[in-house]
Parts: structure tokens; sequence; C-alpha cells
């Protein structure tokens, strides 16, 4: 059961903290294309928590999410789009993050992709916290050590082969000897979803249909990394878990309340899942 990780990952907070001390994230992401994927990353990662979440994304990009919500931070990088150009300087702001979320609204274009396998590879060495979400997968390349939270078309990109949901024990069988082989922590979202490390393996059946809506992956992302963050990047699978476990609670509030999820409003959700699960 997913929910029982929540208390093992959640920091309790006191007088005596200062700020960025519950999780200081940063995100990669976004294009001319998608510009709100990166903003969602970010809104979920300060509803469960994060102190400081700034965004890395092409200057146009980072205007329009400024304008949409005014607290949040922005690193503007020249140009549309991410490219290899922009390294060093995302190298430089990671070594000031507990967590770096890649991949959530990058787009597909050929330098983007490219320039995200270096990114990855470089923040490898330096021994970064990685969420790896939507499209830092086409770049196929999984840091050791790091989180990935990929669909099932995403997971095939990367890993080649997955047994059908049908025959769900060898989905599971398979997805664990992945993280293992790729040592790393792998969050496969579906219709039910799997959580492991390669040695212990949880599933998540806390979400609804409506959840296939875009967005509630960014969402989850953030949430994932706010964990990791709080937990000191010690427990990746106790926060990959626990995420899928309140992101879906969210998506069942916001059902419950509006009748339908909008990535939005599970964000508004994700405090209340939290509070209500403890």
């Amino acid at each position: 059961m997913t929910r029982q990780y929540i208390q093992q990952v959640i920091k309790p907070r006191n007088f005596s903290n200062h700020k960025g001390d519950y999780g200081r994230i940063l995100v990669v992401g976004g294009s001319p294309e998608y510009v709100g994927s990166p903003a969602l990353v970010a809104l979920a990662a300060y509803a469960a928590g994060a102190d400081i979440v700034k965004i890395a994304a092409p200057e146009k990009v980072a205007w329009a999410i400024n304008a949409y919500a005014p607290h949040l931070i922005t690193l503007k990088l020249s140009g549309d789009y991410f490219n290899a150009t922009h390294i060093d300087y995302i190298l430089k702001e990671a070594e000031k993050a507990d967590v770096v979320v890649v991949g959530n609204g990058l787009g597909d274009r050929k330098e983007t992709i490219s320039a995200v396998e270096e990114l990855l590879k470089k923040l490898e060495k330096m021994k970064a916290n990685i969420v790896l979400d939507a499209d830092a997968f086409k770049a196929k390349y999984v840091p050791k050590k790091s989180i990935i939270t990929p669909h099932e078309k995403e997971f095939l990109s990367i890993f080649g082969k997955i047994p059908p949901a049908k025959e769900f024990e060898k989905r599971k069988d398979w997805v664990k000897k992945s993280a293992d082989k790729a040592k790393a922590t792998i969050l496969l979202k579906g219709g039910v979803d799997i959580i492991t490390d390669g040695k212990k393996l949880e599933e998540n059946r806390r979400h609804n249909p409506e959840m296939t809506v875009g967005g509630t992956g960014d969402t989850l992302a953030g949430i994932v990394a706010t964990f990791w963050a709080q937990s000191e990047g010690q427990k990746a699978f106790e926060s990959c878990s626990a995420a899928a476990w309140v992101n879906g609670a969210a998506g069942d509030l916001c059902l419950q309340k509006r009748k339908r999820v909008l990535p939005q409003w599970l964000v508004e959700s994700i405090p209340e899942a939290m509070t209500s699960s403890l």
C-alpha cells in the first residue's frame, strides 16, 4: 500500500528551520508548444511542501509562466528551445538544488534531445538527484540512481518491451528487472502504477479514469521531486510510492468535488490529499 510511505518522506516543520530546508527543486522544461508543463511541475512541488522551485525554460516560455503564476521563479534561457549552450548554466543551478526534474514540455527537436542526453550524463557525474519525465525519455538515457516516471510507451522507448497489463504479474517482474538493470527507481504509470527500485515493489491503485487528462503526469513529477528532496535524497522508492498515492488521491478529490479532473484543480487538492492521509 503506497499510502503508508507518506509519513516516511514528509519532513516535519518547526520554527528552527529556514527557507530551503524543505526542498529546493530545479525544473528543466518548456518550449513554445508546451508552456504549461514545467509550471505544473513547479506548482505541484510547492503544493507538496517544497520551499523553493526554479524553472529553467526558454525565455518566452519563462515570461509566460511568470504571467500565469508570479510567485514562480524562472531562469530565462536564450532562444526558443533548450539546447547545448544552456547546459553549463543549468549545471551551476543544479548545484544549488536538492532535486532536478528534467523533461516536462521540452519538445522533440533533435538539438534539444541531444542536449538533454549530454545534460543527464553531466548531472549523473556530479551525483545530482534526477527525476526524468516526459520528453527526457526521447534521449534514451537513464542516469544511475535516478527516478524515472514513464507511461507505457515511454517505458517501451527505453527498455524495448513489457508484458501487457493483462499479464500483470509478468509485467511487475519485468519492470522490477528493468529497474535493477538500470540501477534506477521506476514509477510506471498506468491503470495500476508499478513502483520499484529493483528490489522492493509496490502497486498504486489510487486514481481514477479522469486522470488520463494531460498534465497529471507533470503534477506527479513535482510531488515526487518534493518528497525525494525532503527525504534528503535517501528514499527514492518511498518518495515515488507516496507521491503516486497523493497524486491519485488529489485527483479523486477533484472528481468528487468538481466532477472532472483538471491538473490545476489537482494541484489545489494536493495539500488536502496529504493531510487526509496522515
